[in-house]
């Protein structure tokens, strides 16, 4: 005997083996056996067989018209044989009721199921808005399959206008037009994102990048909205008697510092670092303040920028050249034998700005063998000869101070890229770190940093200060209270020199005025008291913040290095080995993972293959050509993969990078590469660091290289000037200077 019964909520049919009571062993067609209760027995039957059952009765519920079913079947609870016979005649074979009972099963908006074997026909209006709703998914499931058609054949579908980014970057999947495009991407093997563009939803990768990042940090527009007229700072400002100039990149308008040089009686000198100072107009709370602290950095990448303060506030408070600009100076008096510092003096003032140097019209004619024997011509040569020394000084003494924190000397001869975009072309220009211009810069930042933190320990003022271990996890972190900076070789460190480009350095700013004009009693002056909540706020707002557009800077970087590979058409590229797999390349800075590599030392020159590479994913594919053995620029410069980061020295983290540089580098190191970034780079250029300063153990991987001695006429002439003197003595202290980077 065979029984047709309900087993797991599905129907199936077997050959009865034995029976126990109401219990059944029953063999299924496949060969499995199964006890079925007597009462999940639907159908008893001799012929046909159990699998031809389940065929016969298939075929039969799909000839079944489930409307003529429903209106013969009566209104009360009824068992399918009933049915089965209205609809097929009294007659109806063992098949047809187990096919009926099939269709019965598969048409819930029909009938509903009260019991085994059992059903109900549903209402009338239950089944005719049940049908309804059938035929919207229907109609859906062919709109769907029509959008996913166009998008195979190379069309974005009207409905699909407008909501590209929404689709790519924070999809409803849900939506039709979402599983159309999810339906495209799986027939054409391809993702999301180059669908879109094949279709011409995003006009190109670049696009792509760039919309990505804009439509999760700027969902509104990078605009700014109007706040009315650019606040002004108070009349009473006094002018300072200096003639001050800054060095940045040719491109730069967001100039946040500039340099000045007096030569005082008893062989002293003033150094005043000049720093732009939109804090003395823009207030705490008012409508700039809110957009800053909303944005908290301006973001770079190649190609682009984006402000964190308006184009009129920028242009009010740059220290472009000309005129005097307001400015929080900070004058340094040191001996011009020795280059010791005598004292220290914050004013806030109108600084005459003379000139903009540009370093990349200048690099080539101020190094340091000229700054040596006297020799080009150059704007502010005088005071730049001064300086030069001095920031060699602060150099070596912070580099004796990390030496005390247990760490070796910070490598001055790294590489730092500048990223050039005109349009869809790319130049990447290399340049050494540690040019004279680039330590300028970057040893006054570090100064001003320094002692501006000092200022506000002193007057018990809180601060944002970037402190950072030597060693360990976490290394670097913010907080609100002053402590060594090891990695720089400072005893506190407090970024107050990028005021225009970043909103912890507006809060320091703020805080330091209050300092300036109101002395022992600052901290119940300014605007933020101690235990601010809202300044904890915005050290945790700034870290997320300033990694998010460091991330999207690096990966725009990736991507205009792939767009070189492209525009060179490089099948071959020359790269230096950094660890296990991990190669940089050596004409731009893009960093690789080759499979396969083997072992190699450090710095070992390989040739490789391109075969592919995608700039929507940003991942490309190598092999190796050739090993080409150690080459010595590369093992000097390759600086990656410290022990809790990229090192501790050298400009990992873009400090006081300028414009377009800032940031740039990997953050596990703070240090004087990112410093100099302020001379290193301008507005549409974007600079990557070739690394820190240091090797895998965050230490220097190579020696110190000798300066070059200056030649230094001995003796002064007659009537020579107070300049002319203290130039003559910076001139013998570079000639004895101890070698240094």
């Amino acid at each position: 005997m065979n029984i047709f019964f309900e087993e797991s909520g599905g129907f199936k049919a077997g050959t009865v083996l034995s029976q126990q009571g109401e219990s059944y062993q029953v063999e299924l067609p496949g060969g499995r056996r199964s006890k079925i209760k007597g009462r999940d027995v639907l159908l008893r039957f001799e012929s046909p067989t159990p699998a031809e059952l389940i065929a016969q009765a298939q075929a039969a519920a799909q000839d079944i018209d489930m409307s003529f079913l429903w209106e013969c079947a009566p209104a009360d609870e009824f068992a399918f044989p009933v049915l089965a016979a209205e609809y097929f005649g009294e007659g109806a074979s063992v098949a047809q009721q187990a096919g009926l009972a099939l269709a019965l099963q598969a048409s819930p908006i029909y009938f509903r199921r009260k019991g085994r074997g059992q059903y109900q026909r549903a209402a009338q209006e239950q089944l005719e808005a049940a049908l309804a709703g059938l035929a919207r998914k229907q109609q859906q499931a062919e709109l769907q399959a029509s959008y996913a058609d166009q998008m195979v054949a190379g069309t974005l579908p009207d409905a699909l206008k407008g909501k590209e980014l929404q689709l790519l970057f924070r999809p409803d999947k849900n939506t039709i037009e979402w599983k159309a495009l999810d339906a495209a991407a799986i027939a054409l093997g391809k993702t999301h994102a180059e669908v879109m563009l094949a279709c011409g939803g995003i006009a190109s990768p670049r696009a792509y990048h760039e919309a990505a990042f804009l439509y999760e940090h700027f969902p509104r527009g990078t605009g700014f909205p109007d706040v009315g007229p650019t606040p002004l700072p108070d009349d009473d400002l006094p002018l300072a008697d200096v003639q001050a100039f800054s060095i940045d990149d040719s491109t730069t308008t967001e100039i946040d510092d500039a340099l000045s040089v007096q030569v005082l009686p008893d062989g002293l000198l003033r150094v005043g670092i000049h720093i732009a100072a939109p804090a003395l107009g823009i207030k705490r709370g008012d409508p700039i303040d809110e957009i800053a602290r909303v944005r908290l950095s301006t973001v770079y990448a190649p190609g682009e920028k984006i402000t964190m303060l308006p184009d009129s506030v920028v242009e009010t408070y740059t220290l472009a050249e000309g005129g005097a600009r307001p400015a929080l100076s900070l004058y340094v008096v040191v001996k011009a034998d020795t280059y010791d510092i005598v004292t220290t003096e914050t004013r806030a003032e109108r600084v005459p700005i003379s000139a903009n140097l540009r370093h990349n019209e200048l690099d080539s004619i101020i190094t340091e063998q000229t700054l040596a024997d006297g020799s080009g011509d150059y704007p502010h040569k005088e005071e730049l000869r001064l300086l030069w020394p001095f920031a060699q000084s602060l150099y070596n003494k912070r580099q004796a101070a990390r030496v005390g924190y247990g760490l070796r000397p910070e490598v001055q001869n790294k590489t730092d890229f500048n990223f050039y975009v005109d349009g869809e072309h790319i130049t990447i220009k290399q340049r050494m770190r540690g040019a004279p211009l680039d330590l300028i810069v970057a040893e006054m930042a570090i100064l001003a940093n320094s002692r501006w933190g000092r200022l506000l320990a002193e007057c018990g003022v809180p601060g944002i200060y970037r402190a950072q271990r030597a060693y360990g996890v976490n290394r670097t972190r913010m907080q609100t209270s002053p402590a060594p900076h090891e990695g720089l070789g400072v005893e506190q460190y407090a970024w107050s020199t990028s005021p225009l480009r970043r909103y912890v350095d507006l809060v320091n700013q703020w805080q330091l005025i209050a300092c300036v004009r109101h002395g022992v009693t600052a901290k119940l002056a300014a605007p933020f008291k101690p235990k601010d909540a809202d300044l904890y706020a915005t050290v945790s707002s700034f870290e997320a913040a300033y990694a998010a557009y460091g991330e999207h800077q690096s990966r725009m970087e990736r991507y205009w290095c792939m767009r070189w590979l492209i525009q060179e058409n490089k099948s071959q590229v020359q790269a230096s080995v950094l660890k296990g797999d991990t190669v940089r390349l050596n004409d731009i800075p893009l960093t690789l993972i080759v499979p396969g590599l083997g072992l190699h030392a450090r710095g070992t020159q390989i040739m490789l293959d391109v075969l592919s590479f995608d700039v929507v994913t940003l991942s490309i594919s190598v092999r190796v050509a050739q090993v080409l053995g150690a080459g010595q620029s590369a093992l000097a410069d390759d600086d990656d993969e410290g022990d809790g980061g990229a090192g501790d020295g050298g400009g990992g983290e873009g400090a006081e990078g300028s414009d377009s540089g800032e940031g740039s580098g990997s953050e596990g190191a703070d240090g004087p590469g990112g410093e100099q970034g302020d001379a290193g780079n301008g507005e549409g250029v974007a600079s990557v660091r070739h690394g820190d300063c240091t090797d895998s153990d965050g230490t220097n991987d190579t020696n110190d290289t000798a300066r070059t001695s200056a030649a230094g006429a001995a003796g002064t002439a007659s009537g020579a000037s107070p300049l002319a003197v203290a130039l003559m003595a910076a001139g013998a202290h570079d000639a004895s200077a101890s070698p240094a980077c």
